[in-house]
């Protein structure tokens, strides 16, 4: 029998976590019975929220700490220190909300430079710490792709691989989202994560597959029956399943999509060499190279709003 909500039927079938930092958005979807496990963010989440009225308290507590902790230090540094302060500020609001991890992402600027990444992940880490998150309740988001990448997370160890279902232009540019009549079927992310998932079974990894980037709850019916182990949904995903009847959607068990992973695939090293197989393996693939670098591109310009934000507050 069918829960009250179609919230509540794909709860009892996977993983929910927020992709949000709103915690007015964590409040509503959250009771006794159900509350999320983790809650995403980005660059872009971040910048939404600080332009936000409601968030200009927190906004104005990130920069008047750093501006009275940081006062020696160039206005560059400054700026840094205060976004990673602002994006550990805002998920603490959502914290008290989850049974899991916070996530936040490095730096798109560094996506080329292990060491700054790995720098960054680390300073992340300890900011959450200071202000009271111990670092077993963090996960820090590396951008990554494609297909062959969900091997490279497993021999990394990764708790998590989050593949876009959607590109991440969808949320910004009108007309590039488009409607399937069965999504599980006939969108083009169907048959990678898919395809992840099969992997991931073969292989028997600890690493857990959560799509992403997620529009509709129709797309998100469709996922379940993908076998994913987490899903991250908006705000506005999260209100479309809570206002749907949990009877008007059937959830086949697994969906019917023709996937085959490669050998080569499974028993190719892509931590090797600095990750040379990985390279080589999104060097090869147009499409996924134009949409990791369209991301990156569009976290970049997202991050760049927000300093703009933090350099003129610390300023005035």
């Amino acid at each position: 029998m069918s829960s009250a909500t179609l919230l509540a039927d794909i709860r009892s079938r996977l993983v929910v976590d927020v992709d949000s930092m709103d915690p007015d958005v964590a409040a509503r979807h959250t009771n006794i019975a159900a509350k999320f496990c983790d809650m995403t963010s980005n660059q872009a989440i971040v910048y939404g929220e600080a332009t936000r009225p409601e968030r200009a308290e927190l906004f104005k507590k990130a920069c008047d700490h750093i501006r009275s902790t940081n006062a020696e230090l160039d206005i560059d540094t400054q700026v840094s220190n205060a976004i990673d302060l602002l994006t550990v500020l805002l998920a603490k609001e959502v914290y008290p909300y989850l049974t899991g991890r916070v996530h936040a992402q490095a730096s798109p600027s560094t996506a080329y430079d292990t060491e700054a990444t790995i720098n960054h992940a680390r300073k992340l880490i300890s900011v959450f710490e200071a202000n009271g998150i111990p670092k077993t309740r963090v996960c820090i988001k590396i951008p990554a792709t494609p297909e062959s990448v969900a091997l490279a997370a497993h021999q990394a160890g990764c708790l998590y691989i989050a593949p876009y279902f959607n590109e991440l232009r969808v949320h910004f540019v009108p007309g590039v989202w488009k409607e399937y009549t069965d999504t599980a079927k006939e969108h083009p992310a169907s048959p990678v994560i898919a395809s992840i998932v099969k992997l991931y079974k073969e292989i028997d990894t600890k690493t857990l597959v959560m799509p992403a980037s997620i529009v509709t709850a129709k797309e998100v019916v469709a996922l379940v029956t993908l076998g994913p182990d987490h899903l991250t949904l908006s705000g506005a995903v999260l209100n479309q399943l809570a206002a749907a009847k949990g009877s008007e959607v059937s959830l086949e068990a697994e969906a019917s999509v023709g996937v085959a992973v490669e050998p080569e695939v499974k028993s190719a090293d892509y931590l090797a060499n600095g990750g040379a197989a990985l390279k080589s393996a999104i060097a090869a693939d147009a499409e996924t190279s134009r949409k990791l670098e369209d991301a990156l591109k569009i976290f970049g310009e997202q991050e760049d709003k927000t300093k703009d934000l933090i350099r003129a507050a610390l300023m005035a």
